[in-house]
């Protein structure tokens, strides 16, 4: 039968359409229900965004500040680079403070000796700056520029000789004494130096020498929650009163970063800041304090030198845009309304699009998945928004453009088990289910049972044989092909019992053979007997049932079936730990994935227990001994010509789990190396429209998807290892928040905690000890499943090597090469 007769022969058996006027209500009906389920998603997703941005309140302000901490530098500058702001720049910076305060201070008399010129043109008074370090000469350079700069701008009324330059164990304070001396001799202003509240404290000596003290007040840099930090800088200040009562003391820096690390309680936000900020002035507006607002604008250059907070301490982002409000309730994301509208319509049409398709769901399905759907969105939004809030450079926008495609294929993993979890909980009953045959067949065809072998223990092939001879059936055979076995010990005992088991058994040693398994069926094909109409495929380990072919053949009468597939089970595994976490471990698949993949006709072939028909193996190529998973990949080539696959859950046959958890990884690997085999083979099978179904195309595109988490949470997890590591040893290199590496970890970690075990009471017949050994023996396998995945991008062959099965007859034994167990 050719793929086109084949085609119109399915098309031939689909029920009649209904009338189109009743298809067209319920289609209009369907629509309204998920406009409806939209809506109510995006109120969920509004109520969010609002409950984690509840503002906070704090006191207005609409004044001036008394003073401003000043540095011109613009986005992209850098006084380290030599590169420096214009004059034009500078003129329409002090333009926009001059807006919000009276007074600024300056840190640096060489770098920006307009500044001061400038300031008197929009009414600013100057506390000018002089900066010094260890260079002596530098040191000089800057004194002969204040200097200059005080005896040429009248607005400068005082000057502060240092910055932290004790702090930094630059200078001594003997060394520093003699700046300031000389600095009051060519100035004759007042004279002082800025250091934090301690070092003022521990030097009376530099405090008696100073015409005014002015001290760094950050609480930030001492771990202090926002809610405490005003309270604390006054503590810190009134404590420097009664040090030295008769000092003025200038408040030289006082403010709080926009973003940062976490410093014990003190957390860096936009929503801090303001906090900070507009209560700081509403305390100190009613006492005579003399302060500057730390700082204008943000710098991105200091993080080299201050680490991740030192970009972040003005008032107006390097742009020179406002970073918060002065007045109203605070907010900890101004844009929040945006990004919460944004996300909601993002998600708004695929709600309304599956509500609309698989109407046949409860409700409770659609909803959980419309909200997925939303969260999905959401965070999409939020990932994309994050990195706007940092001033980044060119490395970390390469990482980003590497992590963005990694972000997007960790929420298709989600959205991909989410829909087999909604379609498995609350399916009103599945489409495609399809039982075993109570009734003998009326016809039995002629079915030819193949048995591959290699390196098995003889005690478990023949325990299948004897399975096999006790079939009721009457038109069978059983070939067994012993290949690559080299131990005569091993395979002439399998002989001999075969030999005893009447003319429908037959055995073929084959001591050098190509192709594996697939290579070893494809030559019982060329053996078998001239009536065979279907080929059945046993692992050499199983204890088949006597009513597996009369159960399954009758499936066959319909001439578009090629596979009637029925599931994997294991045997001799309760009493022993390991083997039971494994035997749930699989058969969570047979009970969810496969009904999931079965109501598109799209299930994973497996290379045990399983019936083909003979006419559609031969027509479309035999087995691939190309692919190290040739079961699966017969399956998707038999559906890419046309045929149906069925899948019937009843347990016929029981086999040995894997011996131990090395056998057990090795297994996974060669899986996952099989399952990229064929998506290189078949890529063009998959990516586009085709004679495979838009729903088998899904499923063998998604079907692997959580493998693909598997190795995406390995690349997270090793590069949140390797960016912590650098904001450690490097941190002016490394801005992305580790949140963006996190929390794609953590989500897949959560994620792969609730469906699996949620799905596993609902549809497994287990309690919650194997549940959580199951989960257990999954998570287990993340590593494998990863090398497997990243070694089968870009190997072409597979290796030969075989796990190892455990059972009580075949203790532990070399495994077959058998890939018929896939999740």
């Amino acid at each position: 039968m050719s793929p086109q007769t084949l085609r119109e022969t399915v098309a031939a058996l689909r029920p009649p359409a209904r009338p189109r006027a009743g298809r067209a209500a319920r289609i209009t009906l369907a629509g309204l229900l998920g406009v409806l389920i939209a809506a109510a998603a995006a109120a969920a997703n509004y109520g969010l965004w609002t409950f984690f941005n509840r503002p906070v309140e704090a006191p207005e302000w609409s004044g001036k500040v008394k003073g401003v901490a000043y540095s011109g530098f613009q986005r992209d500058q850098d006084p380290t680079r030599r590169r420096f702001p214009t004059e034009a720049e500078l003129d329409r910076d002090l333009a926009l403070l001059a807006g919000v305060t009276g007074r600024i201070r300056t840190y640096t008399a060489i770098e920006n000796s307009a500044v001061a010129r400038l300031a008197d043109k929009h009414g600013l008074r100057v506390a000018a700056g002089a900066w010094l370090d260890r260079r002596a000469g530098n040191n000089r350079n800057e004194l002969d520029a204040l200097g200059w700069i005080v005896q040429s701008n009248r607005n400068v009324d005082s000057v502060i000789v240092g910055n932290e330059a004790i702090l930094r164990g630059d200078l001594s304070v003997p060394e520093l004494l003699r700046y300031m001396v000389e600095a009051k001799r060519r100035t004759r202003l007042p004279v002082s130096t800025a250091e934090p509240w301690h070092v003022w404290l521990k030097h009376p000596e530099l405090a008696r020498r100073v015409d005014f003290i002015t001290v760094h007040l950050l609480p930030y840099w001492e771990g202090v929650p926002v809610h405490e930090a005003v309270d604390y800088v006054f503590m810190r200040y009134e404590e420097l009163k009664r040090k030295y009562p008769k000092k003025r003391i200038v408040i030289g820096e006082v403010g709080w970063p926009s973003q940062g690390d976490r410093r014990d309680g003190a957390v860096a936000s936009p929503a801090a800041q303001a906090q900070f900020l507009r209560e700081f002035l509403e305390v100190v507006q009613d006492r005579r304090i003399e302060y500057y607002v730390m700082e204008g604008f943000d710098q991105p250059w200091k993080r080299a030198a201050e680490g991740r907070a030192g970009p972040y301490w003005g008032m107006f982002d390097a742009y020179r845009a406002p970073k918060f409000d002065w007045s109203g309730p605070i907010a900890g994301d101004r844009h929040w309304r945006a990004k919460a509208l944004a996300a909601s319509l993002l998600a708004f049409v695929p709600i309304v699009l599956f509500a609309s398709r698989f109407r046949r769901l409860r409700w409770q399905g659609i909803a959980f998945f419309a909200l997925l759907v939303q969260a999905s969105a959401a965070a999409l939004v939020w990932t994309a928004s994050v990195p706007f809030a940092f001033y980044l450079d060119p490395l970390d926008w390469a990482m980003l453009a590497a992590l963005a495609p990694a972000l997007v294929a960790m929420i298709s993993v989600l959205l991909v088990n989410g829909f087999e979890f909604v379609e498995t909980l609350w399916n009103r009953g599945w489409l495609r289910a399809f039982a075993p045959h109570a009734e003998p067949p009326a016809r039995e065809p002629f079915v030819s049972i193949h048995l591959p072998c290699c390196n098995e223990p003889p005690e478990m092939v023949m325990l299948t044989l004897a399975s096999l001879a006790h079939l009721d059936y009457r038109n069978f055979e059983v070939l067994v092909i012993d290949n690559n076995t080299q131990d005569e010990a091993k395979w002439k005992p399998v002989e001999a019992f075969v030999a005893t088991l009447g003319p429908r058994f037959r055995f073929f040693h084959l001591p050098s053979w190509p192709g594996f398994k697939a290579g070893a069926l494809n030559f019982a094909l060329g053996e078998i007997d001239p009536r065979t109409e279907i080929v059945g495929v046993v692992d050499a380990d199983y204890a088949v049932s006597g009513n597996w072919l009369a159960s399954l053949v009758g499936h066959f009468d319909a001439p578009q079936v090629a596979v009637v597939q029925a599931p994997q089970a294991h045997r001799d595994f309760e009493a022993n730990a390991f083997r039971r976490m494994c035997n749930w471990e699989f058969d969570g698949f047979f009970r969810i994935g496969m009904h999931h993949r079965n109501e598109r006709n799209a299930i994973i072939q497996h290379g045990t227990m399983t019936l083909v028909r003979r006419a559609a193996l031969e027509r479309t190529g035999r087995w691939s001994e190309w692919c190290i998973c040739e079961d699966a990949e017969l399956g998707l080539r038999l559906m890419h010509a046309g045929y149906e696959i069925k899948y019937v859950d009843a347990v016929l046959g029981r086999g040995l789990t894997p011996a131990d958890f090395r056998a057990f990884k090795a297994q996974r690997f060669r899986w996952a190396f099989g399952a990229m085999q064929i998506l290189k083979r078949r890529w063009g099978w998959l990516n586009r429209p085709g004679p495979l179904t838009a729903g088998q195309r899904y499923h063998f595109l998604t079907g692997w998807f959580w493998w693909f988490a598997d190795a995406l949470h390995l690349v997270f997890s090793f590069l949140a290892l390797a960016w912590t590591a650098g904001m450690i040893a490097a941190p002016h290199l490394f801005s992305l928040p580790l949140d963006l590496f996190v929390l794609p970890v953590l989500g897949f970690l959560a994620a792969k905690a609730f469906f699996g075990p949620a799905l596993y009471r609902a549809r497994v017949p287990c309690g919650w000890p194997d549940v959580i050994g199951a989960s257990v023996a999954s998570m287990g396998l993340s590593h494998a499943i990863a090398r497997g995945i990243f070694e089968g991008s870009r190997a072409r062959k597979a290796s030969s090597s075989r796990p190892r099965r455990g059972g009580s007859r075949a203790g532990a034994s070399a495994r077959s090469t058998s890939c018929a167990r896939r999740r």
